[in-house]
This record gives structure tokens, C-alpha cells and sequence, in this order.
């Protein structure tokens, strides 16, 4: 039996951190992205095209920013349909539409090849330790058969079910990221203004109702100026609560609470933070809050202002 190879479409801040994880489990990895010095920076070998990548790579894997993105890779000259071969695999790391995931994964049947939708969680500092949560939708066997592949970068796998379900599992649980992480921002910028001790605060929430994933692993690096970048972007960000409206409507569900992190990251995105990493919403509510920053050495805190 051949030796198995994985082929990366997309080299980010995602994608280039599995990339290195399986390169140091020993895999010869194929890499591509729109910027080709990404690969030999990441140490795995370059693929002229997302063609070429297809020809060698026994599983294909994308991790690109949205269904857009995804659709033109898949769909467009020289993409993945035209490439692909039967008995191939293609995994959509993305947090993508499931509704267009689903459609794909027709597509992809079509020509004998396989598509599993396996949304991540964790950010970068778990890919960057290959602890990152997957849940996947798709063939439960598939999935099985590519441990080589999931056991290098994620700690924990858990298959959601049909087609699509690993994305919208993906789409809700970022939603809650949202939430938390919006509605943290206000309320410690309000705890600033108040001249309260920030470290104090966060005590006091980890501890209390108010707990959450903001509040233990993002605010108490924040306060001290590290905004623990090479994460979610505002502008993608914004872009998942969308998906998270979208695939309510389609489930007749009403989405009453997404009033709230739509409006904190779109004020992020038109203040100028849309490329930066989704913590500084922070900074964007700081800002029309007159100019504050949660730590003090930071030359636009309020006091400066």
C-alpha cells in the first residue's frame, strides 16, 4: 500500500499550523495557498496549483476563510471537481454554510470522492498544539479511516452525523463564541471606566455566573496588552454570526440574540479592526466609550486620551 499523503489547501493561521503538525508527525504534506512562500515556510512541499496538490494527495484538506472562498476551489477552472480522482477524500476545515456543504458534498459524491465538513475549535494556540476539537459531519468510516490525519492536530473528534451537520454544529458553537466575547468586551470596559481592578473582576466572574470561555481564556492575557493574536478575525467574525442567522432561518428558528455581536463586530469592522484578530472588539467598544483600553500602558487608554 502506498504511503498516504495530505494535501493543505490554504496556509494561514489555521492551516499553516496543522500543516506543521502533521509535517512533524512524519507525513509528507503537499501545500498550497495564494501566497506561494508559505509553504517552504512552513516547511511542507509546494503545489503549483490547487490541480497539481489534487493529483498527488490522497486527502485533500481546505481551511479557507468561507463558503465563498470554498465554492471557487471547488467549482471554478482548474478546481477540485475538475481534479479530483474517485476514492479521494476533501475536508472542509472551514466554518462554512452547511447549506452549501451539502450541495458540495453531492457534487463531490458525483465523482466517487468523499467530503467530510469537519469544523475546528480551539483557535490558534490549540492548533499550534494540535489540541484543537473537530466535529465532523460525513461518513462515520471515512472519518474513522483518516485518524493519521486528525490524530496529529486535534484532541478531541466527534462525529456530528449526516453532511453538513459538523459545519452547522460549528456555526452554532461560534455563535456562542460571539456572544461571550462581545458581551465580555462591554462589560469589562465598563469595569474599566468604573476604575475597577480588571484582574479582580475576572476573579470574581470565573467564579460566578458570569463564567465563560472570554472571561478564562482571553480577558486575563488582554489586560496586560496581549491580544493573543493570530486568531478569528472581526471580520470573520461577523462573518459566522451571519452563517448562524442564515441557518436558523433555514430551521425556522428565530436568532433574537444575534442583534448584539452583529452590531459589536460590525463596529469593529468600520472602526478599522476587520482584519485584526476578533479580541480587539474590545478596543473598538473601548473606543466609543471615548478612548479606553483595558491596560494602562497602552498610549490610547482613557487617561492619555
Amino acid at each position: 500500500m502506498s504511503t498516504p499523503v495530505a494535501g493543505m489547501v490554504g496556509l494561514g493561521n489555521m492551516g499553516g499550523r496543522m500543516t506543521r503538525r502533521l509535517v512533524a508527525a512524519g507525513h509528507r504534506v503537499l501545500g498550497y495557498d495564494v501566497d506561494p512562500a508559505r509553504a517552504a515556510e512552513i516547511g511542507c512541499e509546494p503545489a503549483a496549483s490547487v490541480a497539481d496538490l489534487a493529483a498527488e494527495a490522497t486527502v485533500v484538506l481546505l481551511s479557507l476563510p468561507d463558503s465563498g472562498v470554498v465554492e471557487r476551489v471547488v467549482l471554478g477552472d482548474g478546481g477540485l471537481l475538475q481534479s479530483c480522482h474517485e476514492g479521494q477524500v476533501v475536508v472542509d476545515l472551514g466554518t462554512s454554510s452547511p447549506a452549501s456543504t451539502v450541495r458540495l458534498h453531492a457534487r463531490f459524491g458525483e465523482r466517487g470522492v468523499e467530503l467530510l465538513d469537519a469544523g475546528i475549535s480551539g483557535g490558534a494556540v490549540a492548533a499550534e498544539a494540535g489540541s484543537l476539537t473537530l466535529m465532523v459531519g460525513g461518513s462515520a468510516q471515512t472519518l474513522e479511516d483518516l485518524a493519521w490525519v486528525t490524530d496529529p492536530i486535534a484532541a478531541s473528534v466527534v462525529h456530528m452525523g449526516a453532511p453538513g451537520n459538523g459545519h452547522l454544529t460549528k456555526v452554532l458553537n461560534n455563535f456562542l463564541n460571539a456572544v461571550s466575547l462581545a458581551a465580555t468586551s462591554e462589560v469589562m470596559v465598563a469595569a474599566r471606566k468604573a476604575g475597577l481592578d480588571l484582574a479582580r473582576v475576572l476573579d470574581v466572574l470565573n467564579s460566578s455566573s458570569g463564567v465563560n470561555f472570554a472571561t478564562q481564556k482571553r480577558f486575563p492575557a488582554i489586560i496586560t496588552g496581549d491580544y493573543l493574536e493570530g486568531g478569528l478575525t472581526n471580520a470573520l467574525m461577523t462573518k459566522d454570526v451571519a452563517l448562524y442567522v442564515a441557518a436558523l432561518a433555514d430551521l425556522g428558528v428565530t436568532s433574537l440574540n444575534a442583534a448584539g455581536p452583529l452590531a459589536s463586530f460590525g463596529l469593529a469592522n468600520n472602526l478599522g479592526y476587520a482584519d485584526q484578530i476578533s479580541n480587539r472588539v474590545v478596543d473598538a467598544l473601548g473606543d466609543a466609550a471615548g478612548g479606553v483600553r483595558l491596560h494602562s500602558s497602552d498610549e490610547h487608554s482613557e487617561e492619555d486620551a
